[in-house]
C-alpha cells in the first residue's frame, strides 16, 4: 500500500537506503576524510554511522509504528475471532523485512570493500534479538497506554529525537568526558549500539557484560507490555 502509485513501487525500498550508504561513505570517507581513532580504515566512520544509524532506525520504526499498532488497527480488535496478539508479531515480521533489505545492501558493501566481519558477524544475532525485543516490549507498553492517554504518541516521537544524541549513533563514545560517559550506561540503547559497532567496525565479539542490562529492560518490557494489554484489551475495545 505505501508504494500503491508509485511508479518504481517496492524499488524504493532499496533505493533509499543505498543512497544512504553511498551519501555517508561519500561524503564522510572521501570528502570530510573523518577517520575513527584507533582505526586505519579509510571507510571504517562511515561503517561506524551506518551500522548505527541503521540499528537505530530499525528500533525507532518498531516503537514508533507499535505505539499506534492498536489505535490503527481498532476494527479488527473489535473482532472477536481475530487473534490480537498477531499485531505485534505482524509488526515485528514487517519490520524486519525492511532491515533485512537495507542490512543486506549494508553488508555487499562491507564485502566489495573487504571489511565484512567473517565469523564475528554471527554475534549480530543475539544482539538484533534483544534489540527487537526491547523495542516490541516498549512499544507495546506504550501502544496500550496511547489508546487511553493520546498525548502518549506525540511524547515518545519527540523522546525518540533526543534519545538519539545520548545515544553513540553519530559520533564515537570515547569523545565524551568521563562524566558524560558514566551516565550514558543507564541508556539501554548504547550498549546495544556499541555491540553493532563493535562487531561491524572493529570486528570482534561485544562485551557480553554491557548487555545484562538492556537485556532485563526488554524482558521486564515485553512482560509488562503482554500485561497491560490482556489485562485492558476489553477496555481497548470500548475506547477504540
Amino acid at each position: 500500500m505505501k508504494y500503491l502509485n508509485s511508479l518504481l513501487g517496492w524499488l524504493w525500498t532499496i533505493i533509499q537506503p543505498l543512497a544512504m550508504i553511498i551519501v555517508y561513505t561519500v561524503i564522510f570517507s572521501q570528502v570530510m576524510k573523518a577517520r575513527l581513532a584507533g582505526v586505519d580504515n579509510t571507510y571504517a566512520y562511515s561503517i561506524y554511522l551506518c551500522a548505527g544509524v541503521l540499528t537505530w532506525t530499525f528500533f525507532g520504526e518498531i516503537v514508533g509504528r507499535a505505539q499506534n499498532l492498536f489505535i490503527d488497527n481498532g476494527n479488527l480488535l473489535k473482532k472477536l475471532s481475530f487473534p490480537k496478539l498477531c499485531l505485534p508479531v505482524i509488526l515485528v515480521l514487517s519490520a524486519s523485512l525492511n532491515f533485512g533489505i537495507i542490512f543486506s545492501l549494508f553488508l555487499i558493501f562491507l564485502i566489495i570493500t573487504d571489511q565484512f566481519p567473517g565469523i564475528v558477524m554471527f554475534a549480530f544475532i543475539p544482539v538484533m534479538l534483544i534489540q527487537v525485543m526491547f523495542a516490541i516490549g516498549l512499544g507495546m507498553t506504550l501502544g496500550v497506554l496511547n489508546v487511553f492517554f493520546r498525548d502518549v504518541g506525540q511524547m515518545i516521537n519527540v523522546i525518540l529525537q533526543f534519545w538519539l544524541w545520548p545515544t553513540p549513533v553519530i559520533y564515537p563514545a570515547n569523545i565524551l568526558p568521563p562524566a558524560i560517559k558514566d551516565y550514558m550506561v543507564w541508556n539501554p540503547m548504547a550498549p546495544i549500539i556499541w555491540s553493532f559497532q563493535e562487531i561491524m567496525v572493529y570486528q570482534k565479539y561485544p562485551d557480553w557484560s554491557t548487555l545484562i542490562y538492556p537485556f532485563i529492560l526488554a524482558t521486564l518490557f515485553c512482560f509488562l507490555g503482554l500485561r497491560l494489554f490482556r489485562k485492558r484489551s476489553g477496555e481497548m475495545v470500548d475506547e477504540l
